[in-house]
């Protein structure tokens, strides 16, 4: 006998306990709820031979993006494997155990597809959602995130249980999309049917952060307090974009309490939390503060990382720790490790080639004191960026640095292109835009002066 779930679709469970407990695990899922792994653990407790279950927790481990993980993860395969020849399964737990299946092979961009192809035919199943909007989120594709959600949005109503988590979601990849105003107005209306959707909570953030409203922002976030203090890991995000919109108006000594109070409350080594507080301290070192010893204890952990080679964004992040905590080997391994993965016929291979290991190595000469060469290495991989998946709010990070190259580069003119460039697609100037503009007019009027022929010694007197 098959249960149905809370969407409506019929599940290989007939527990009546273990089946809520999945309905649990879902719910928190969506919800970036820390308790997510205890519903499950308890589910599969329950009905150890839950395929649907196995092959869930194997992506999960693989958006952790950590190497130990794929061991775990193709063991829960390998369970699904057996379990779902012993239990027919349906059409859409079949695609999950399948899409498990191909990003171990490692084609998370096919594991996408096929989610995405089975969603259409249950297409209320916000799990598939989700599932398919983090592994599109993880890859880069925001186009994709947008597209999938907007096949099945005329599926869900208010009285859909996964309703504002749908509208999260939606507004995320709207707002990646460049449609702010219509990504404010989504996430904002999640949030009435979803209060602990901390996604949707999030993207509203990322919507201020891309159209210049810092103020907003650090106010939006300020009076959601309860928002996030459910989450997993995730909650350290959200302190991270209330220090950008703190560092955006000036105050770099708002932005380094939360660092230390709270985006590194938890010294933890997942590439998440390494990432939030890498590009933090750089953006404060950009704007010129002293950050102190904050990058020894990230290099510390990026080292025992460097060699993980699982997701190219965490690979750039621990090589900013790396780099900047003065972890030569380190910054070497993981270098080599760019170079290796570059070779490889799979998705990370493409990605490491055509964005990772040239911004990498750019990143390398930056911290070297060689801009020019920096701005060349890490412009040639600027339009590709976006392949190493995160948000433009993430990868601005590395625009920011590029930027910054061009500058001290003696490169003005590119500088200006670069920032032009970057307010067009984040819809408005921000602190950072307004400073290095000011700062290309006077090199650009300093070489005027200096191209001035009347200026020049005409001969001896």
């Amino acid at each position: 006998m098959r249960l149905s779930d809370q969407f409506g679709y019929d599940i290989t469970l007939s527990d009546s306990s273990a089946l809520a407990a999945w309905n649990d695990t879902v719910t928190a899922f969506l919800a970036h709820g820390k308790a997510t792994p205890l519903h499950l653990e308890r589910c599969l407790e329950l009905a150890p031979d839950f395929a649907l279950g196995h092959a869930a927790r194997g992506l999960f481990c693989l958006l952790l993006g950590r190497k130990e993980l794929y061991a775990t993860a193709r063991e829960c395969l390998s369970i699904a494997r057996v379990s779902s020849a012993d239990t027919p399964l349906t059409d859409r737990e079949n695609a999950v155990v399948d899409a498990l299946d191909a990003w171990l092979k490692g084609f998370p961009s096919r594991s996408a597809d096929l989610l995405d192809a089975a969603l259409v035919k249950v297409p209320a199943d916000t799990l598939m959602m989700k599932l398919v909007h983090a592994i599109r989120f993880v890859i880069g594709d925001a186009a994709g995130m947008r597209h999938s959600i907007e096949r099945v949005v005329s599926s869900y109503d208010e009285t859909h249980p996964a309703y504002g988590y749908l509208l999260g979601c939606q507004a995320f990849s709207l707002e990646e999309t460049g449609d702010y105003r219509l990504a404010e107005a989504a996430g904002r209306k999640g949030l009435e049917f979803a209060r602990d959707d901390a996604w949707g909570l999030h993207a509203v953030a990322h919507v201020h952060d891309m159209t210049g409203r810092s103020e907003e922002g650090a106010g939006w976030l300020e009076t959601h307090p309860d928002g996030w203090a459910h989450c997993n890991n995730f909650g350290y995000h959200v302190w991270w974009h209330l220090a950008l919109m703190y560092l955006d108006q000036g105050d770099a000594d708002k932005a380094l309490a939360l660092y230390d109070t709270d985006i590194r409350k938890d010294k933890t080594d997942d590439y998440r939390d390494i990432s939030n507080a890498a590009s933090l301290l750089v953006r404060l070192e950009l704007e010129g503060v002293a950050v102190g010893a904050r990058w020894d204890e990230l290099a510390l952990l990026s080292d025992k990382r460097a060699e993980d080679g699982c997701n190219v964004f965490a690979d750039l992040h621990y090589l900013l720790a790396l780099l900047n905590g003065g972890r030569r080997m380190g910054t070497e391994r993981l270098l080599n490790g760019l170079r290796q993965r570059a070779r490889s016929e799979t998705d990370l291979g493409h990605v490491a080639a055509e964005a990772g290991l040239p911004t990498g190595l750019g990143l390398e000469q930056y911290r070297k004191g060689n801009y020019a060469s920096a701005f060349s290495l890490l412009t040639s991989a600027r339009d590709n960026l976006y392949l190493v998946g995160g948000s433009h709010a993430q990868r601005d990070v590395f625009e920011r640095i590029t930027i910054e190259a061009a500058l001290r580069a003696g490169l003005p003119d590119d500088a200006e292109r670069l920032i032009k460039s970057r307010t067009r697609k984040r819809g408005a100037l921000d602190r950072f835009a307004e400073q290095r503009l000011e700062t290309c007019e006077r090199m650009q009027r300093a070489q005027l002066v200096m191209q001035d022929k009347k200026l020049k010694a005409t001969g001896s007197v």
